[in-house]
């Protein structure tokens, strides 16, 4: 087992992880671990622009909002906004090269990244120092090794980002009746691959509405596919929906998400912003394996279809994958079938839709 780093409290770590949402959502658990452990250590966490949207307004963290799309202007920026200071650590949580170039810009005594195995994209030249060595863990669960590797042992599970008046207020005139269940689906991913059809969110969407007499919304961002998946699913679904896709703020949305039931998403950013309040996750799995990305409270909720994908796609078994292996193929999401996601749903109802743990 490597040595703790430190045996008393640093003065200050910086923190890189750029992006993306479900990534910095997954960090966030790691420095409240931190602030906990050592609350006169400061910390500072640089980010991209829209995770800073969701995260900027967190007390207690110093964020520099790095532009990746600014090309060597954004180095630039982040060098002169970084001068003159230097880091007891930093802690390079980001595979990216781009990020590897951006962590030059650190002064730091301890250059903390992955293992060699881990390390992608030549990371590993880029630290002097590494986290324990570890095998097929949830991605979560990888970044604790930061702090382990710190010298913290603890955990503190919670994410606590605060949510202005007017995102509750938002929240509040989505979902007006808090008694009654509400079905919030959240349809797109990033990448196209991973999504789902419109007719087969439309078919769980009314399932969700004639057999649990639940209120049905649909959230998303202003990209024109998201637009229309959301014009195409309210037009296939026989029961009426809330159309809320291009409308809210991602602080209105993650307040959304804290008043509704269950929220069903592919592989995305959402799924991660509601374990953060507590919303259970129905998780389509099929393009990525949901051990490693799914939602980390809601796995059982999930439907994997990865390994019938592996076996499909690859002629392998997932478990005979590199554990970050992608099936990202025309067609892979259509081995989830309406009935799989229905039972799923079916299930939690009758558990009660229990939270899951925030905090």
């Amino acid at each position: 087992m490597k040595q703790p780093l430190f045996t008393s409290p640093p003065s200050s770590i910086c923190i890189l992880r750029l992006s993306a949402l479900g990534d910095v959502c997954h960090v966030l658990p790691v420095v409240r671990t931190l602030q906990d452990t050592w609350p006169s250590t400061q910390i500072t966490w640089i980010l991209g622009k829209l995770e800073h949207k969701l995260l900027g307004h967190i007390p207690g963290i110093e964020f520099i909002v790095f532009d990746k799309n600014a090309g060597a202007r954004g180095y630039r920026d982040l060098r002169s906004q970084l001068r003159g200071r230097r880091f007891d650590a930093l802690l390079h949580m980001q595979l990216a090269l781009r990020a590897s170039i951006a962590s030059t810009m650190v002064p730091a005594r301890h250059r903390l990244g992955f293992d060699r195995a881990r390390a992608r994209e030549g990371q590993w030249l880029f630290t002097n120092a590494k986290i324990a060595a570890r095998t097929r863990e949830h991605v979560l669960d990888s970044l604790f090794g930061f702090a382990e590797r710190l010298g913290v042992t603890t955990r503190s599970m919670r994410w606590d980002i605060p949510l202005p008046d007017s995102a509750l207020n938002y929240a509040n005139e989505a979902i007006p009746d808090a008694a009654r269940p509400t079905l919030v689906l959240s349809p797109c991913s990033s990448h196209e691959l991973r999504n789902w059809s419109a007719a087969r969110y439309a078919a769980l969407a009314d399932h969700a509405a004639q057999r649990h007499g639940m209120e049905v919304l649909l959230c998303g961002g202003r990209s024109p596919l998201e637009l229309e998946y959301g014009a195409r699913i309210e037009q296939e679904m026989r029961h009426p929906c809330h159309n809320l896709i291009g409308r809210d703020t991602l602080l209105e949305f993650l307040a959304t998400l804290q008043r509704t039931t269950v929220l069903v998403s592919p592989d995305s950013g959402p799924a991660h912003m509601a374990t953060t309040v507590g919303t259970p996750v129905i998780g389509l799995y099929a393009a990525t394996n949901p051990e490693r990305s799914g939602p980390y409270y809601s796995r059982r909720w999930c439907v994997d279809r990865y390994d019938r994908a592996a076996t499909r796609f690859l002629n392998r078994s997932a478990r005979n994958l590199p554990w970050t292996e992608k099936i990202e193929m025309p067609g892979v999401m259509d081995l989830i079938e309406v009935d799989d996601a229905i039972e799923k749903l079916d299930e939690l109802i009758l558990a009660g839709a229990p939270r899951t743990p925030a905090a």
